[in-house]
């Protein structure tokens, strides 16, 4: 299990720079590959060559029947086909590993000025996850088609023997058949998980690489647009507008009705009230 613990540990690092999708990539890699196959797979193929029963006490004849019948142990055939897996993965961990160790921390760094050199390294680096990806795809399709032809889906319990060294026709029989069908149809539908798994993330990336090169593509050309704006002499300013009277008001009263001076108003005033007491005297005689 130390071997498992290490393998595991390495795709565990992949995470930290994939999409949800790759993600769920490793869960199924993680556990419905190595932790079965660690766990259960053992157990079910560790003793199918010395359960391997043939009819015949010819020396070698079980042997190459064996052989025969199963050109490459399943156990094997699955402990390749993961570690083959779980290459190109981590050789992108190394890559990346390799490439932040290269990465500038100095003044211009802390001031936050632009580094270009970052830039292209993270793009490198998504290339660099992408063949990853498409590499992966191959080689699960590769062992999906191996595994058919290799074994088909069902693992026969009687195998009849012909050819040297066995004198005759040997019947050869193999132990716990049933179990190790179940086992292979499990794995197979496994392989066609992570296979469906790795077509969704490459079509992902495919779309996020697209939407990220349009987005590199119009700030480029409105930092273009920008240096072409101040290259440019400034506008002219615009022409002053000739100064208008102000309209008369219609509502205002006409220049002719001005109001009587002060003086006048308080002496007629006065004269009203002197007749008005005139008038108060009359009627009191």
């Amino acid at each position: 299990m130390g071997e498992w613990a290490f393998l595991g540990s390495l795709l565990d690092a992949v995470q930290l720079q994939s999409p949800l999708v790759g993600r769920l990539w490793l869960v199924v890699m993680l556990i419905f590959r190595i932790l079965v196959l660690a766990t259960v797979g053992g157990a079910v193929f560790e003793d199918e060559q010395e359960e391997f029963m043939c009819n015949t006490l010819q020396p070698g004849c079980r042997q190459i029947c064996y052989d025969r019948a199963f050109p490459v142990s399943h156990y094997r055939f699955w402990l390749f086909h993961i570690l083959l897996l779980s290459a190109p993965p981590v050789l992108f961990v190394i890559y990346s590993v390799h490439q932040a160790s290269k990465e500038p921390g100095g003044a211009a760094a802390e001031a936050g000025k632009p580094c270009a050199p970052c830039a292209l390294r993270a793009r490198r680096a998504r290339r660099c996850y992408l063949f990853s990806v498409v590499m992966r795809l191959l080689a699960e399709l590769a062992f999906l088609v191996g595994q058919t032809l290799l074994y088909g889906f069902r693992v026969a319990p009687h195998f009849a023997c012909v050819g040297p060294p066995c004198p005759h026709t040997v019947d050869c029989f193999v132990s716990r058949p049933t179990e190790k069908t179940i086992f292979v149809i499990f794995y197979f539908a496994v392989g066609l998980l992570s296979a469906l798994l790795s077509v969704a993330e490459l079509g992902h990336l495919l779309w996020k690489g697209r939407l990220r090169q349009a987005a590199e593509r119009d700030n480029r050309c409105n930092a273009a647009q920008e240096e072409a704006q101040k290259l440019l002499p400034p506008p002219p300013p615009p022409p002053a507008l000739p100064s208008r009277r102000p309209e008369p008001d219609s509502y205002a009263p006409p220049a002719y009705a001005h109001r009587a001076p002060a003086g006048d108003s308080e002496g007629g005033s006065g004269r009203s009230k002197a007749s008005l007491a005139t008038v108060r005297q009359d009627l009191a005689i």
